[in-house]
Parts: structure tokens; sequence; C-alpha cells
């Protein structure tokens, strides 16, 4: 009787022993491209070109070098400007990524000018005097070292012809007047009480908004100049330059 009870258990362990977890369903990009479409093509374009959010079409991303970190990217989110996706499932994020890593095999956008040109169109429009490009300028504006990989063609076009269209709370314009008159500039920090900012020439403020007459939040204007009066060759040639710039690759 022990000896045929013991046969039971050792046949149990062995069936036991024998069964595998069942593997998880492959990740499907066509449902991923579903969701991309509806919750992610607005900022980063429906091709992954890029626009208000980083263009897709590499295969290194710089803030997903692996599967891992993009699923928690997508999950979690980037503050203050990509939301968390709190509402997928993780099968929902698995497809999602798996779309997004298909968009490496996507062409970039054709890029009409020339670079070399550009450069020289950049450096005639003073540009260096907000932007930091390698090292070089002053940093009023929005470092553009790597901007050829974080905004797409399409996306510098648009911010070049109407800058106030799309800026960041990073460099809000804020106008204050106060007992020194009125100034002008980039808002660095905000709390209840008080508020700091610099001008274009470097110089910081703080401010405490009790002893201000007035303060404005300028959302919709920026400091940049539209420049919608370069001649048709400039613009393209300058557009060119800025997606030229990729950071060390």
């Amino acid at each position: 009787m022990r000896e045929t009870a013991w046969c039971a258990v050792l046949l149990a362990s062995s069936l036991c022993a024998g069964q595998t977890a069942a593997p998880e369903p492959s990740p499907e990009p066509g449902a991923g491209k579903i969701i991309f479409e509806s919750q992610c093509a607005l900022c980063h374009g429906v091709t992954g070109t890029g626009g208000r959010g980083p263009s897709l079409n590499r295969v290194k991303l710089d803030r997903a070098p692996d599967d891992k970190a993009l699923h928690t990217i997508i999950s979690r989110g980037i503050e203050p400007e990509m939301p968390a996706a709190w509402q997928l499932s993780p099968k929902d994020v698995a497809n999602l990524a798996s779309f997004v890593r298909s968009l490496s095999a996507v062409s970039s956008e054709a890029v009409p000018g020339n670079a070399a040109k550009g450069a020289l169109v950049y450096r005639g429009q003073g540009c260096s005097g907000c932007h930091i490009v390698a090292g070089d300028g002053e940093s009023f504006g929005p470092e553009l070292t790597s901007i050829g990989i974080r905004r797409g063609a399409s996306h510098l076009r648009q911010a070049l012809l109407d800058p106030g269209a799309f800026v960041g709370e990073d460099f809000m314009l804020v106008e204050v007047v106060g007992s020194a008159g009125r100034v002008r500039g980039i808002r660095s920090n905000e709390d209840t009480f008080t508020i700091q900012m610099r001008d274009a020439s470097g110089r910081f403020y703080s401010f405490r908004k009790s002893e201000l007459r007035d303060l404005r939040r300028l959302s919709k204007q920026s400091a940049m100049p539209a420049y919608n009066t370069l001649s048709h060759e400039d613009f393209d040639d300058l557009v060119a330059y800025l997606v030229s710039l990729r950071g060390a690759q």
C-alpha cells in the first residue's frame, strides 16, 4: 500500500515537472499602432517623426535604451511633458512599445535645404545669443545641441514661423511691474509668494508677489521672433541645419 502511494506521488511529481508555464503572447505592433495613433501621434507625429515630443524614427531612444525602460516610460510618463498611460493594460503597453520600436525602420523626413548654409543663417540671425549648440552660445532659450533628434523637421518649421505656439513651461515668458519698473523675461521658478525670472541679458530677478503692481504670464508668447521674413532658401537651409544637430553620435 505504501509503495502504491509512493508511486502515485512520484507520478504526480513527474507530471508537474513536465508542465511548463504557457508562454506570454508576443506583442502585436498592429494593435500598438492603433493606440499610438489615438494617444501618441498628436505629440510624436503619426509616423513618429516628432512634434511636441521627440522623433521616434531611430534605433536608440535617449530615455529608453531597452524595452523595460520603454515600458516604464509609457506607463509612468515623463513629467511635465508626457502624461502617464495609467489606462493601458500591461498587454497594451507591450503592444504600444512594440510599435514604437518598429518606427526605427521608418525613413526620416525628407529635408530640403543645405545644412552648411543653414549654419551661416543661424549665425547671421544671432541665434547663439539665446541658444547653445555644443557649448557655444547663451542659455536664454532651449539648448539645440541635439534638437534634430528631439524634434522633427515639420515641427521645427512651425516653431520658427509661430514660436509662441510651442513654448514649454520651462521657458514661459513673464512680465512684472514693480517699484523698479517693468521687467520681462523667462520664468525660472515660482511659488505662492515669490517669482524668479531672468531677462535676455542673463540677469536674474526675484520678486515678492505682494510687492508687485502687475504680474502677467505670457503663455502664448515667446521671446523668440518669428522667422517669416527669411527667404525661402534661407529658411529651408536653417531648418536643414537644425535637423542636422544630433549631438554626440
